[in-house]
């Protein structure tokens, strides 16, 4: 063996890969110092070689016995290659000689954070909490292992720690809007980044996590003010041009709306759901031509997106087009089989193509998956209704107002169906419940039999209601 050579920190890190890699090559030993080796390690994580990078940390180990660093970066390149209980054993050796290096308790926490063993992780980032300099991203795993844990209250407090600690990581203002979410706190979360905005004016992540919690209380222009501010910030900035094509179409300003998605273009490749997004306000617009060219596109970029599928059903139908439009929701409905619209866009092509007992069995999928679609109960009785099957008509309504008790037009539609079988003491009975839920809507009995416009007893009862 050739006598050995030492490399020192000071030399250029490229300089010290390269004459790694030529000891490598000549099959040679030469000393680097332990500066030098952490950065040949560094040079090969970041080319995405961890084996590469393994046999370094080899190399170092040998060279320096005592340094704990070379364990540390050991353990990392183990979970990397899922060698779980290897990267233990490396972390129990490093925290023999150093046992105040804070990047054990971070790994070894990270490693019981994905065994879901909640209380070590948090025992173990507790401690490299009190050793690190820098502790945001610590406070933020902490945070992660409260909301894996369901604790979505401590998890926000170890958040907002986390952002005084470093008002700009955008992890923890991501995160704490995921919490405020599923907790369906949005007062507190607006409370929150405005607070936060006062203190940095410049956050566009905080004027988008604002626009975001404005959207979810339906506040839809503070939402696009907020969006703006974003933009206005960071011009590049595509999700927020998305989120505020999406507040503009809850105001019903469809053409503003495409306008706004079509500039994500400018800062992201299109998606299918941007497309199908554009599709949607097109066929709003009820143009249907350009609505259908956007479905197609957002399609033939992800197959598998239902809506887009389903939009161009939309589309056809619109035309008339009912046995093309079925197809088309056949196929978003076998993307996603539990949606009650797709059940009930078949259930109404069904009908319009005269195959009423396939729009039956559909509407009574759509009846079952969402109870509360008012309009689904009323067209599946009137199927039964037209084929003169007043009983099925009867009960189907019963079910109806049993799961909508506030709905009036399902009692007035049950008091249609009673007065044409001939129960009338029923019908009237259900025309008090009608009038007392809603007298203002008593048109819908004439409207289903108008030959009741000339019953005395009714327009009686009904004069009683709309005095």
């Amino acid at each position: 063996m050739d006598e050995e050579f030492e490399y020192g920190f000071t030399e250029d890190p490229k300089f010290s890969v390269e004459r790694y890699e030529e000891m490598i090559r000549n099959h040679d030993q030469y000393f680097f110092d332990a500066q030098a080796f952490e950065n040949i390690i560094d040079y090969y994580i970041e080319k995405n070689d961890p084996a590469k990078a393994i046999q370094v940390v080899e190399y170092a180990k040998n060279q320096h016995p005592f340094a704990a660093i070379f364990l540390i970066k050991q353990a990392q390149l183990l979970v990397v290659t899922n060698r779980m209980s290897e990267a233990f054993a490396a972390l129990d050796k490093a925290e023999m000689l150093e046992a105040s290096e804070a990047d054990i308790y971070v790994i070894r926490g990270n490693l019981y954070e994905n065994l879901e063993r909640y209380d070590e992780a948090l025992e173990n980032y507790e401690k490299a909490l009190n050793m690190a300099e820098e502790q945001d991203d610590i406070l933020l795993h902490i945070a992660y292992v409260h909301q894996n844990m369901g604790d979505y209250e401590t998890a926000i407090s170890y958040l907002k720690r986390c952002l005084e600690y470093n008002m700009e990581n955008q992890d923890a203002l991501y995160e704490l809007a995921f919490c405020y979410d599923v907790m369906d706190n949005q007062a507190e979360s607006v409370q929150f980044y405005e607070q936060y905005i006062d203190n940095e004016p410049y956050s566009y992540a905080a004027w988008y996590n604002l626009g975001n919690a404005f959207t979810k209380m339906g506040l839809f222009e503070k939402a696009i003010d907020a969006y703006d501010y974003a933009i206005l910030i960071k011009d590049s900035f595509a999700s927020a041009y998305f989120n505020k094509g999406n507040a503009l179409v809850n105001l019903e300003k469809y053409q503003d709306a495409i306008d706004v998605y079509r500039q994500t273009f400018e800062y992201e490749q299109p998606n299918g759901d941007t497309y199908c997004a554009i599709g949607e306000c097109y066929e709003k617009l009820e143009q249907m031509d350009e609505a259908r060219s956007f479905y197609k596109k957002a399609v033939k970029m992800d197959p598998k997106l239902a809506d887009a599928w389903f939009g161009i059903g939309v589309t056809l139908d619109f035309e008339e087009r009912y046995f093309e439009a079925l197809h088309f929701y056949k196929k978003a409905l076998d993307l996603d089989a539990l949606n009650a619209d797709y059940w009930f866009a078949i259930a109404d092509s069904e009908y319009k193509l005269g195959n009423l007992q396939k729009a039956e069995d559909a509407y009574e999928k759509v009846v079952e998956l969402n109870p509360l679609d008012v309009d689904a109960w009323l067209d599946y009785s009137s199927i039964m209704y037209e084929q003169e099957r007043l009983v099925d008509a009867i009960e189907v309504m019963a079910l109806a107002i049993k799961n909508n008790p506030e709905a009036a037009e399902l009692y007035y539609r049950i008091v249609a169906y009673l007065f044409a079988k001939g129960d009338y003491n029923d019908a009237l009975t259900n025309l008090e419940l009608a009038l007392n839920t809603d007298p203002d809507k008593h048109f819908i009995l004439f409207e289903y039999l108008p030959q009741l416009q000339q019953n005395k007893v009714i327009l009686d009862i009904i004069a009683r209601y709309t005095k």
